[in-house]
């Protein structure tokens, strides 16, 4: 049975995976539709099956799996610290995060989405003068002016404050990654993502880094590419109404 647990161990090679029994696995659990508990306390989400499917790969079982939860801030610390095999947690790759740790090849391609309320909005061009609420010293905000030069960007703090902005008429949109848009409208019915794909992020699985670690990099590319090839990946994220990547949009387009 998969369950969270304060368990310590050392960074661990695959023959020592094998020989435990069990793969212990970084996740979120508060993160939908990749990761988070549903009303049983269940953790559900496209990252927990991908882990659980990886535990059936290297293991032989999908339950051989520990599932440790993870904040944002200590994704790659913990596997760092030996204290997980594996990170599954909405972690894109970058160069910065290279020099500290292996990246598997994508499991998923995220990237900055939008969302509304309004019925008039239905396309990218529908914004470029209107009130686009942003979360404050993210990313998205460059990638937003890109697109839409000449709408009113407006910084919140939180989730929260943006649906507060939203629901008060003084913002028409939010921007954010597709995969937390997805938990939002999953959550507000009432909300809908717009067709557009504004930038990409691949979402990867975070190993050791280290030459004694490339069977299990090795295994785990190989069964990524295997279920990207056969659809797997793409039924597993559609099922938890995770939009897949369609094209990039241009301005007003």
């Amino acid at each position: 049975m998969s369950f969270l647990t304060p368990l310590r161990v050392r960074s661990a090679q695959l023959e020592e995976i094998e020989q435990r029994g069990q793969l212990i696995v970084g996740v979120k659990d508060n993160l939908r539709p990749l990761g988070y508990r549903d009303a049983d306390g269940k953790l559900q989400g496209l990252e927990i099956d991908l882990a659980r499917r990886l535990a059936e790969e290297l293991l032989g079982d999908s339950d051989a799996v520990v599932l440790q939860q993870v904040g944002n801030i200590d994704r790659l610390k913990v596997v760092l610290d030996g204290e997980v095999d594996l990170t599954i947690a909405r972690v894109t790759a970058t160069a910065p995060r290279r020099r500290l740790v292996d990246f598997s090849i994508p499991y998923y391609l995220d990237g900055t989405g939008l969302i509304t309320k309004d019925p008039l909005i239905t396309r990218l061009g529908d914004l470029h003068t209107r009130t686009i609420a942003i979360l404050n010293h993210s990313s998205t905000i460059a990638v937003v002016q890109y697109a839409l030069p000449e709408s009113r960007v407006v910084g919140v703090d939180s989730y929260q404050e943006a649906r507060s902005l939203l629901e008060n008429g003084r913002a028409d949109a939010f921007a954010a990654d597709n995969s937390i848009l997805s938990g939002w409208v999953q959550d507000y019915p009432e909300y809908r993502m717009l067709p557009v794909w504004l930038s990409g992020e691949a979402l990867c699985v975070v190993m050791p880094k280290g030459l004694q670690y490339t069977k299990l990099k090795q295994r785990v590319n190989n069964a990524i590419a295997r279920w990207q090839a056969d659809g797997w990946l793409a039924q597993r994220a559609t099922a938890w109404g995770l939009p897949l990547r369609i094209k990039k949009v241009k301005p007003y387009e």
